[in-house]
């Protein structure tokens, strides 16, 4: 895979990670634990998808 294909992918994790994220904050009772495993992992990526846009 090349470095932009692997970018493009990361992306779009990062994308459905934050539509997770917002499904779960408008739930009836949110999870708090499971927001804050999505939103380490949407970290993870973030810091991943800089790497390797620098």
């Amino acid at each position: 895979m090349n470095i932009s294909a692997h970018l493009e992918t990361l992306i779009e994790k990062h994308h459905s990670l934050q539509e997770a994220i917002d499904d779960e904050i408008h739930r009836p009772m949110p999870d708090s634990v499971r927001l804050s495993q999505l939103k380490r992992e949407k970290l993870k990526l973030k810091e991943e998808i800089t790497r390797y846009e620098q």
